[in-house]
């Protein structure tokens, strides 16, 4: 039969690549990949979601802006400092009061050299304490919780 006039595919992506002065091996992989049918779906694909596409990236190009601005803004940086200081401060003073009265407590067994008897007597006193008080009131309703939550997991 009669041959066409057309060039065979190689032979046109060839001398495209040429034109293009890229390398002539990278350019017939390019063009070689380019002629894949799937590629081609894909690329078909691409260009009828380039509106999606362009209105997603322009999503995501402001959200970096504003989120590179609230990273490296001072006066933000400065206000969130302060406001996790004020949250933070009145639970370190706390923590700090407990640990130096554990601190010294420890230090007053220790400097007694167990000679401190307790005797019935000194419990019974130590027991009007309004602090032993608040602290028994305490272990008493935790004791409660743990006893009330032992009765719920046995159901």
């Amino acid at each position: 039969m009669t041959e066409t006039s057309r060039p065979q595919q190689s032979e046109a992506s060839e001398s495209v690549a040429e034109n293009l002065g890229a390398p002539a091996t990278d350019r017939l992989d390019v063009f070689d990949q380019l002629m894949k049918p799937e590629v081609q779906e894909s690329l078909t694909t691409l260009v009828d979601n380039l509106p999606k596409l362009t209105e997603m990236l322009s999503f995501f190009t402001k959200a970096y802006d504003f989120g590179k601005s609230v990273a490296t803004d001072p006066v933000l940086a400065e206000d969130t400092m302060a406001s996790l200081s004020g949250f933070t401060k009145p639970v370190t003073e706390k923590l700090k009061s407990v640990s130096s009265a554990a601190i010294e407590a420890g230090d007053r067994v220790h400097n007694q050299n167990d000679q401190g008897q307790i005797s019935v007597f000194g419990l019974l006193k130590m027991l009007k304490d309004p602090q032993v008080q608040k602290g028994l009131r305490y272990a008493q309703a935790f004791l409660d919780v743990m006893n009330e939550r032992d009765q719920q997991n046995k159901r």
